[in-house]
C-alpha cells in the first residue's frame, strides 16, 4: 500500500536579489513520518520551510498539501493546512505564562475558558513535561522550545517544522525531545527537521532529503545510508573526516585567571568567580548552554570588557596594562570572536585593510605599507578557498562563510601563542571546517594556549584536551576529554552535577584548575590594584 503524500514540493525555486536560495526543489513528506532536511549553512533548508510556513512565497514551482494544490501566503495560511513551524529563534512574550504565549492569536474566546485543560491534555500526551503557569522569562531555553512546540500542537498541526532544535539543547534535553518527536510520529503527526547535525539525522529520522547550494541532491532512506555517504552528497565530493586530538607535551600556563567577575552590558553577572588557566601546547574546550557567560569570559580575557579578578602572566597581573605591555610581556593574544563583523572584523573595509587593522602602529606614522598587506591578503585568499572578486572587495560582500575564513585567516597570521576562540567553524562547510581543526592543531604544535568555545560537544571531546563547563556563569568543572562522556558533560551543563562540589574520589576525570599557591594570590592581591590606577 502507498504511503499518503502529505505534502510535496514541486519545482520549487525561490530568490533574493537574483541570487538563488532554492531552485528547482521537488520533495514530498509522508504521513508519520520524520524527514530531515540535511545540508550546511545556506544550502537553502529555512528558506525552503519559511515557504512551507508562509512567511516567504516561491517565485516559481508548486506547494500541495495532501494532493491539493495549496495558496499559503502568511503563517495564517500555514496554519489552516495544519503546517507549525518551530523557529530557531523563540517568538514568545516574556512577561506572559506557558498558557498565555500558547493561546495568543487565538480569535475564539471561548477557547480561553478550557485553554489551561487543553494544553495540560496535550502536554500529558506526548510526554512533555513543563509548567504551564510559569513565565518565560524563567524559564531555561528548553522549556521556550516546549512551549514554542505545544503551541504550534495546540492549533492542530498535523505537520511540524522544526529547525535546528537542538542547537542550544543538551544531550539529555535532546535525546528527551527525540523521543516526544518518536510519539508525534506514532500519533500520525508528520514531521520535517531542519539540521546539519549527522549524528542526529541517523539517530531519529526515516528518510533524508539532501540540499546543496539551493539545490536538491537525493532522497535516502536512513537505514541504508550513513554519515560518511551523507556527507559526500552535502559537499558534493569525498572528504575526509578525521578528527583528532593532537598528543603533546604541553607547557607550563600561559595565562592563568583567577576569582573572575564579569558582568553582562544589563549589569547581571555573566561570570561568577571563575578559576582556570591556559597552557601552552592544550586547547581547554569551553561547553555551556548558549548565555552561559561565553561570550563575556573572551571578552574579558581579550580586554574588551571590564572585570574584577586576575588575570595573570607568570605571577604578572596584566588587568589595565596596555595592549603594548602586552605584547611586552611576551603574551601575542589572537581573537576570534562569535560576532565576526561586529567585533571580528570592520564589513565596509576590504579585506586588505581589515589585516591592515591587526599590524596598525599609530606611532610609526600615519603611511602604511598595502602592498605587503595585499600579498598577504592574496595568500589568505589562497590558503582558505575565499571566494571573493579580489582583495579589495569590501568583506560585507562576502558570504558568511568567506566572511569567517577571511578573520581566523588574519588571527592565526599573527602568530599568535594565546587563541581565544568562539565557534570558529560556525558557517563553513564540511571542508573548511576540517581544515580549521587542523590549523588549530598546528598552533597547539607550536605550544600555542588555546581557549576553545564549542557548540558540538562530539567536536569537543574529540578535539579537545580538557572541558570546562559553564552553568549560568559558573564553573561546574574542569574534566579530561578521555575521561568523560557527552552525557556527564550535559549534567554539568544544566546544573545537575558540580564537580567542584563532589568529594575527591568522585573526581574521576577533574582536572585541577589552579596552580598558583593561596600565597602567591595573596601576593597577586596586595600588589594588583596597581595597575588599574
Amino acid at each position: 500500500m502507498d504511503k499518503e503524500v502529505v505534502v510535496e514540493f514541486r519545482n520549487i525555486s525561490k530568490h533574493f536579489k537574483g541570487v538563488y536560495a532554492n531552485k528547482n526543489i521537488n520533495i514530498s513528506l509522508y504521513k508519520g513520518e520524520i524527514l530531515s532536511i540535511l545540508g550546511e549553512n545556506g544550502s537553502g533548508k529555512t528558506t525552503l520551510m519559511n515557504m512551507l510556513s508562509g512567511i516567504y512565497q516561491p517565485e516559481e514551482g508548486e506547494i500541495f498539501i495532501r494532493g491539493e494544490k495549496a495558496s499559503i501566503h502568511s503563517p495564517r495560511d500555514a496554519i489552516s493546512y495544519g503546517i507549525g513551524m518551530v523557529h530557531q529563534h523563540f517568538k514568545l512574550v516574556d512577561v506572559f505564562t506557558a498558557t498565555e504565549n500558547i493561546i495568543l492569536g487565538i480569535e475564539d474566546k471561548k477557547a480561553f475558558k478550557n485553554a489551561y485543560d487543553k494544553v495540560n491534555e496535550i502536554a500529558q500526551k506526548y510526554g512533555f513535561e513543563i509548567d504551564l503557569k510559569k513565565k518565560i522569562h524563567n524559564m531555561s531555553v528548553s522549556e521556550k522550545q516546549t512551549v514554542e512546540i505545544i503551541k504550534v500542537l495546540y492549533r492542530n498541526a498535523s505537520i511540524l517544522i522544526l529547525d535546528e532544535p537542538t542547537a542550544v539543547l543538551t544531550p539529555q534535553e535532546a535525546n528527551k525531545l527525540f523521543s516526544i518527536i518518536k510519539k508525534m510520529r506514532e500519533d500520525g503527526k508528520s514531521i520535517i527537521l531542519i539540521t546539519h547535525k549527522l549524528a542526529e539525522v541517523m539517530s531519529v529520522s526515516d528518510r533524508v532529503a539532501i540540499l546543496r547550494k539551493g539545490e536538491y541532491i537525493t532522497t535516502l532512506n536512513t537505514k541504508e545510508t550513513n554519515e560518511r555517504e551523507l556527507t559526500e552528497y552535502m559537499v558534493g565530493k569525498k572528504v575526509d573526516l578525521k578528527l583528532e586530538r593532537l598528543k603533546i607535551q604541553a607547557s607550563p600556563p600561559v595565562l592563568e585567571i583567577r576569582d573572575l567577575q564579569v558582568k553582562k552590558d544589563d549589569g547581571t553577572r555573566a561570570i561568577d568567580g571563575l578559576n582556570f588557566y591556559l597552557r601552552g601546547g592544550q586547547i581547554l574546550g569551553v561547553a555551556g548552554i548558549a548565555g552561559s557567560g561565553q561570550k563575556e569570559l573572551c571578552e574579558s580575557i581579550v580586554g574588551l570588557r571590564h572585570y574584577n579578578g586576575y588575570i595573570t602572566h607568570k605571577g604578572i597581573n596584566i588587568k589595565g596594562f596596555s595592549a603594548e605591555k602586552i605584547k611586552e610581556l611576551g603574551i601575542r593574544m589572537s581573537f576570534i570572536p562569535e560576532d565576526r563583523l561586529g567585533l571580528g572584523l570592520a564589513p565596509d573595509l576590504s579585506i586588505t585593510d581589515n589585516l591592515l587593522l591587526k599590524t596598525y602602529n599609530l606611532k610609526k606614522g600615519i603611511f602604511v605599507d598595502r602592498d605587503s598587506a595585499r600579498k598577504e591578503a592574496k595568500e589568505l585568499i589562497e590558503r582558505y578557498g575565499v571566494v571573493t572578486p579580489s582583495t579589495e572587495t569590501p568583506v560585507k560582500n562576502l558570504s558568511g562563510g568567506n566572511i569567517q575564513k577571511i578573520l581566523v585567516g588574519r588571527e592565526i597570521g599573527s602568530n599568535p601563542n594565546v587563541i581565544i576562540t568562539a565557534y570558529p567553524v560556525r558557517g563553513l562547510d564540511i571542508n573548511s571546517s576540517y581544515m580549521i581543526y587542523d590549523i588549530l592543531n598546528e598552533e597547539k604544535a607550536k605550544n600555542t594556549a588555546i581557549l576553545f568555545i564549542g557548540e558540538d560537544l562530539d567536536v569537543l571531546l574529540t578535539f579537545c584536551d580538557k572541558i570546562m563547563v559553564l552553568c549560568e556563569g559558573k564553573c561546574m568543572g574542569i574534566v579530561h576529554t578521555k575521561n568523560t562522556t557527552k552525557e556527564e558533560i550535559g549534567l554539568m551543563m544544566t546544573g545537575a552535577k558540580n564537580y567542584l562540589e563532589l568529594e575527591p574520589e568522585k573526581k574521576t576525570g577533574f582536572a585541577p584548575d589552579s596552580l598558583l599557591s593561596e600565597e602567591d594570590w595573596n601576593n597577586l592581591e596586595r600588589e594588583g590594584s596597581k595597575n588599574d590606577k
